[in-house]
């Protein structure tokens, strides 16, 4: 395996690259090990929790004794003012109405046993979030469905770096992301800049028609389940971090992260186990002005490259190169015809 060049794994093959970052695949811990001591800013992470068999369904603290391992490593991969910004969803106990704990729990370790601080609780908005248990709700209506996930963020210290300036809410198309009254009293503004944003953010996963979602349909391909919303992402990156910082995206496979984290000047890189969602997680950097006649032969490009353990370079030339093979494609099936 040949290692590419300034690669942030040195001796790793990473599944894709951009100009600022990198996607491996492989196990989260193996990979976030890799990683420098005291080198991270911000990591991001949404691990599986406890689901049917079809997603891994595990007891409550079998989940907090893995997730604590990850935790550990993460705490001693982050910079002193660094932040770990975990999405924990909501779940119900295996065969009765009643919630897990898994969420307080794993809180209460972390801060009690792990050393991390609780900066600040929030709370994420779905509204059009899966319906898990539809046994409970659906069927025999014993409970309302779930609409809000658990997002903690927390300090290595009590003094995380944050920067509220970067996530006020400037115009009043903005403040439906966290549910404002664009004419909410003096107190919410910040020197006239904008609103102080509060700690309930109101966002789907995904723009339907971002290619990510388009990529996926035409490939007919499933995507990840736990998947952070973009939005989200882009509030904790601009909050938490600055041009030039590193953000690491763990457990979350459609990547995100990655693309704001591109798009804001971070450096970043993302660790998914599962090679299908990585594969389609590069559909999010292709490229904008992309011919629609030759979009489908890129998703099928880059998706079999990734898939197949290629390398797929995603800067300047590789970019090119792929509409090239893909606007030869669509003239060889005419020739053909």
């Amino acid at each position: 395996m040949t290692s590419i060049p300034g690669a942030k794994l040195p001796g790793l093959q990473p599944a894709y690259l951009t100009a600022r970052g990198e996607a491996y695949l492989g196990d989260a811990l193996d990979l976030l090990g890799r990683l420098e001591d005291d080198s991270v800013n911000l990591i991001l992470a949404s691990p599986p929790l406890p689901r049917p068999k079809d997603y891994g369904h595990k007891p409550e603290e079998e989940f907090v004794a893995e997730l604590s391992k990850f935790a550990r490593l993460a705490q001693r991969k982050l910079r002193r003012d660094g932040s770990l910004v975990l999405h924990l969803s909501s779940a119900y106990r295996r065969g009765v109405p009643a919630r897990s704990l898994h969420s307080f729990r794993a809180l209460l370790h972390l801060c009690d046993d792990l050393g991390f601080y609780l900066a600040q609780d929030f709370y994420w908005h779905n509204p059009r979030r899966p319906l898990w248990q539809p046994e409970w709700v659906n069927k025999r209506k014993l409970r309302v469905r779930d609409g809000v996930d658990t997002v903690w963020w927390l300090g290595k210290t009590e003094w995380p770096k944050a920067n509220v300036a970067n996530v006020l809410v400037e115009h009043p198309t903005q403040a439906a992301l966290f549910d404002l009254d664009w004419r909410e009293t003096d107190w919410l503004d910040m020197d006239g800049e904008g609103l102080i944003p509060p700690n309930l953010i109101r966002t789907a996963v995904e723009d339907p028609g971002g290619p990510y979602l388009e990529g996926r349909r035409a490939l007919r391909l499933q995507g990840d389940p736990s998947r952070l919303p973009a939005a989200l992402s882009e509030f904790f990156i601009r909050f938490l971090t600055e041009p030039g910082d590193e953000v690491v995206n763990v457990f979350d496979g459609s990547n995100a992260a990655g693309l704001i984290a591109e798009r804001e000047e971070r450096r970043w890189l993302s660790f998914e186990a599962n090679p299908e969602h990585l594969a389609a997680s590069a559909f999010r950097f292709l490229p904008e002005k992309l011919q629609p006649k030759v979009r489908r032969r890129a998703f099928e490009e880059v998706f079999a490259r990734v898939r197949n353990g290629d390398t797929c370079d995603l800067r300047g030339y590789d970019t090119f190169l792929m509409q090239f093979v893909a606007l030869w494609a669509e003239m060889t099936d005419k020739w053909d015809s």
